[in-house]
């Protein structure tokens, strides 16, 4: 927020403080002052805009075209003169309507400098370089807004507003100059190396966590042409690109610019030589396959399933890995993120090699097994629509042998048992499609299914038949144990029990619980221990006497007859 309104509501804050310290109860102006937001209306606590450094002199002064100067040094001196007019950073948060004279003259200048690279040849010269690097910076490299989303949430596009950079038509303008400058046939890399070094790619990268989708476009644009002219700055590039990766998966878990910094990598995976160096094979296990278990992954799947395929376009040996990693993170709970896996699958499956799928195809159709049992009917569909890929039927065809028996007894139970009716048809489509290609086996494994259906009705029945046994079991013994336990097991507390104590004389109870044996209960009768083990049923009777207890209770009584004592 600007410094202006945090001045402000500083110093409303403290004159209520001292209004609460003077007077007891809030008065109505104390009131008035407090400000209320409407149930219907969302506080708009978003910032809208970047901290800019606004500068503080800001009269521009309109200087002669570009094209009415004549050439050589003349024109050249003219071009950094309006380089460095541009350099000027306006209000574009607080006040927008301030300085619009000088805005015009700075948009003018832009569009000027825009036209003017892109129609002329020759104009980029060696001073011109480091002027239009520091123009770029002083205009984008800047401090970004805190996130409105700071604990990742998950961004939907079709129903979530953006949040728009307040300054973007001047910022708009700076991007498309330094993209024609870099894309110009007078650009040189070997010259602009002095100013496009590490530390620029550093603060380009920062700014791809902006909110603003607009500029989050031209950023990759403009670090593809850096990544594309700069054969010094490609590694150091890729490094950076998967340090922001490693703080998404191990720490933030939100970055705004994920999806068009896996578009990046995408072109540049596609422009790795083969052999795969080390380096990439360890980028592909570290970070593109981990990348799949953070929850906002529906924002950047697209890409990061695009990247992955690539991989295994350049080098099919990775697809066992790419395979157990996507099953190690596959999805328990949330069913629209196991579309998206099954989506990726089927990317994966339509360029995967034979004898590769024959390693994983055990552990890939077990799963797929699961995902039609799903009762999430877009996960069944979804995982039932491998069945309509001509491919994915023919490796399913050469390997029916294996797959058929894993499939079969998900297959046969949904068809009848799911709830949804077009689960229904797409099953039976696949049982279909599985009898007509091998009859003899589709049969083996109707039988064994039908087999394994009584084993288990057989189980169940031994199962209900054991248990309702011990249930008669454990009422046979409870009676047997009641009539074995004589009533004299009680004999002795009858005339103490808590209900009776108010009726007998403390004198006489005194003398009765004299005469009982120490252990409470006489040698002859059998040991409550005992009894218990026998019959897990606790039971009032079972109890043991506390004869302190009962002392104290009769000394309570005599209290109560003789207080004087």
């Amino acid at each position: 927020m600007p410094k202006t309104s945090s001045k402000k509501d500083k110093g409303s804050g403290k004159k209520d403080g001292d209004d609460k310290k003077n007077s007891g109860p809030p008065t109505a102006a104390l009131f008035n002052k407090v400000k209320i937001t409407p149930l219907g209306k969302k506080k708009d606590n978003k910032n809208h805009s970047s901290r800019f450094r606004v500068s503080q002199d800001r009269e521009l002064q309109k200087l002669p075209l570009l094209k009415d100067a004549g050439s050589g040094v003349e024109r050249e001196e003219l071009f950094i003169q309006k380089l460095r007019q541009c350099c000027t950073i306006f209000d574009f948060a607080v006040d927008p309507l301030s300085d619009l004279k000088w805005k015009e003259i700075k948009r003018a200048a832009l569009n000027e400098l825009v036209d003017f690279v892109t129609h002329q040849r020759g104009v980029i010269t060696e001073a011109i370089y480091p002027e239009a690097v520091h123009m770029f910076s002083r205009n984008l490299f800047r401090t970004l807004p805190p996130p409105t989303n700071p604990h990742g949430a998950e961004y939907d596009p079709e129903e979530d507003e953006p949040t728009l950079e307040a300054a973007w038509p001047h910022l708009q303008l700076v991007y498309e100059f330094f993209l024609r400058f870099l894309e110009s046939p007078d650009f040189t890399p070997s010259t602009a190396k002095r100013s496009i070094d590490q530390q620029f790619v550093i603060q380009l990268l920062e700014l791809f966590d902006s909110e603003d989708p607009r500029e989050r476009d031209l950023l990759k644009t403009t670090l593809h042409r850096i990544y594309g002219k700069f054969l010094g700055l490609r590694a150091y590039i890729r490094k950076q690109i998967n340090n922001i990766f490693f703080q998404v998966l191990y720490e933030s878990e939100r970055h705004n610019g994920i999806a068009e910094l896996l578009e990046i990598l995408g072109s540049i995976i596609n422009g790795f030589a083969l052999p795969l160096k080390e380096e990439h094979k360890q980028f592909l296990q570290r970070v593109l396959l981990p990348l799949h278990k953070v929850k906002s992954m529906s924002v950047y799947h697209p890409q990061l399933a695009y990247c992955v395929v690539q991989f295994l376009e350049k080098d099919s040996t990775l697809t066992e890995i790419v395979i157990k990693g996507l099953l190690k993170f596959w999805p328990k709970t949330h069913s629209p993120k196991e579309v998206m896996f099954l989506n990726e699958l089927e990317e994966i499956l339509d360029v995967i090699e034979p004898h590769e799928f024959r390693k994983i195809m055990r552990p890939l159709f077990q799963q797929l097994a699961r995902c039609v049992s799903s009762p999430h009917f877009q996960v069944a569909e979804r995982a039932l629509y491998f069945w309509n890929n001509d491919y994915i039927m023919t490796l399913i065809s050469d390997n029916a042998d294996v797959i058929l028996p894993i499939m079969f007894g998900a297959l046969y139970k949904n068809s009848k048992s799911h709830w949804n009716k077009t689960i229904h048809g797409l099953i039976y489509n696949a049982l279909k499609l599985f009898m007509e290609m091998n009859q003899r086996l589709f049969d083996e494994c109707t039988v064994r299914y039908k087999d394994e259906r009584q084993r288990e009705r057989a189980k169940m029945k031994e199962r209900e038949e054991a248990w309702a046994a011990l249930e008669q079991a454990a009422i046979a013994n409870a009676e047997k144990i009641k009539a074995q336990i004589p009533s004299a097991n009680n004999q002795y507390t009858t005339a103490i029990d808590n209900e009776d104590l108010d009726g007998v004389n403390p004198e006489d109870l005194a003398e009765t619980i004299k005469s009982l044996p120490e252990k409470g209960v006489t040698d002859d009768i059998e040991p409550v221990e005992a009894a218990v083990q026998r019959d897990l049923t606790r039971r009032k009777s079972f109890l043991p006497v506390d004869f302190e207890t009962r002392k104290a209770l009769i000394q309570h009584q005599q209290h109560k007859v003789d207080p004087s004592t």
